[in-house]
């Protein structure tokens, strides 16, 4: 752990991070109905597939399936503990979203996230750019989402 203004953080300074750099998150969760329905509902999202059972019977895949702002965002945030926290500066963006296989409630989801690219910034000597992949799996290891995410890094403090 790092530690700053004597307070100790998870996150990795910009130095502390190699490309391809593995984590494999130990952090689980297993998707609930009220996540789906929390999200959904507070996002104003009215679509079928993710609040009515007995539409979703009578499609593929039989039930609701969570929402996908759900997925990505569990799956960044469950990265954090790990690599940013406490040492980002900023969430500079997220590319390559994709969600190859349904989540469903009661399915259990772990995290992977690879460092791709390191660059220091031109603009802000403190800092760099880190770019991730992050990956979600189910319990049976099925990827049902990635992600890339770009981070704006402190570098340690000297």
């Amino acid at each position: 752990m790092c530690q700053r203004r004597g307070a100790l953080m998870a996150g990795l300074w910009f130095e502390e991070f190699t490309v391809g750099q593995r984590f494999d998150h130990p952090l689980r969760r297993t998707v609930t109905e009220t996540d789906n329905v929390i999200i959904t509902t507070m996002t104003h999202n009215p679509a079928a597939l993710h609040l009515d059972a007995e539409y979703m019977k009578g499609t593929e895949y039989g039930r609701v399936l969570v929402n996908s702002c759900f997925t990505l965002s569990l799956m960044v945030g469950i990265s954090v503990n790990d690599t940013t926290q406490g040492t980002a500066a900023a969430n500079l963006g997220w590319d390559e979203v994709r969600f190859p296989a349904p989540v469903f409630v009661g399915d259990t989801l772990r995290i992977e996230t690879e460092v791709l690219a390191l660059r220091e910034s031109k603009s802000r000597p403190a800092q760099g750019i880190v770019t991730f992949a992050h990956r979600a799996y189910n319990q049976q290891g099925t990827l049902v989402a990635s992600c890339q995410r770009t981070s704006l890094q402190n570098r340690r403090p000297t």
